[in-house]
């Protein structure tokens, strides 16, 4: 399997700017759209066989980006193999790691035809239903609007960041 296409969509000339800070006029029409999904209205797949039969609407062939915050941003759509992993693997490591009755960790623009997916991380959840004055950053985003830096405010774990790297290395 190929890898990701990456890279740092950013102007290293001015200061790393927080996701919530940076302003319409800095951005181009696609990261524009981005953010707007980013802080837009989204519906929680609160069930976890809603969100079995949620992943089987995701058209795997739409042009995907796959981002893990705290990792590099990509520069190119993942392709459908690598959407199709990546369902495959984050469905197992939500399943695993949030040991609850319910999901309500997925977040998504269009139940039945999603172009924006949001996916927070079981282990650093804290207020990600957004009524926090700094709300907590997804794990992984799916959009496919090119995503921009977003800032969190903690490093990833070790295990995050062997498990993202991990999922597209070639074999």
């Amino acid at each position: 399997m190929s890898e990701l296409k990456t890279g740092r969509q950013t102007n290293r000339s001015r200061p790393n700017i927080p996701f919530m800070q940076t302003s319409a006029a800095q951005l181009g029409p696609a990261q524009n759209e981005f953010h707007r999904q980013m802080s837009g209205l989204l519906y929680s797949l609160l069930k976890w066989a809603q969100l079995a039969e949620f992943w089987t609407k995701v058209d795997k062939d739409a042009g995907w980006y796959l981002y893990a915050i705290g990792e590099e941003v990509p520069i190119a759509p993942a392709t459908p193999a690598q959407v199709e992993k990546f369902i495959v693997e984050v469905d197992a490591l939500l399943r695993r790691d949030h040991r609850e009755s319910y999901c309500g960790i997925v977040y998504a623009d269009n139940l039945d035809k999603p172009s924006f997916i949001k996916i927070y991380d079981p282990n650093h959840l804290g207020v990600s239903c957004g009524s926090s004055k700094t709300p907590t950053l997804p794990g992984w985003i799916m959009s496919q609007a090119p995503p921009t830096e977003l800032h969190q405010k903690y490093t990833l774990p070790a295990n995050r960041q062997r498990w993202w790297q991990g999922l597209f290395s070639q074999e």
